[in-house]
């Protein structure tokens, strides 16, 4: 990956951070509960009061997954 992409990347990490404080605690809170059979859902509102929502439900694979992506970066 480009170097600067990286730099720019981590910028606008640092700006998502700063505007939404909880979401990174949130994240890494539910990111240790989460096991095979976990519901993950997502809705999204918009200002107009549209709404819509998915979920997944969490498999072997996908926890397969997650280790080696945590292994790959070193945490």
């Amino acid at each position: 990956m480009n170097p600067m992409n990286l730099l720019r990347a981590k910028e606008y990490l640092g700006k998502f951070e700063k505007n939404h404080p909880r979401v990174f605690p949130f994240l890494k809170d539910a990111g240790g509960k989460i096991t095979e059979g976990t519901v993950i859902e997502v809705r999204v509102i918009s200002p107009e009061g549209n709404e819509i929502c998915s979920n997944i439900r969490v498999t072997e694979s996908d926890m397969e997954m997650v280790r080696e992506l945590r292994e790959s970066s070193g945490k």
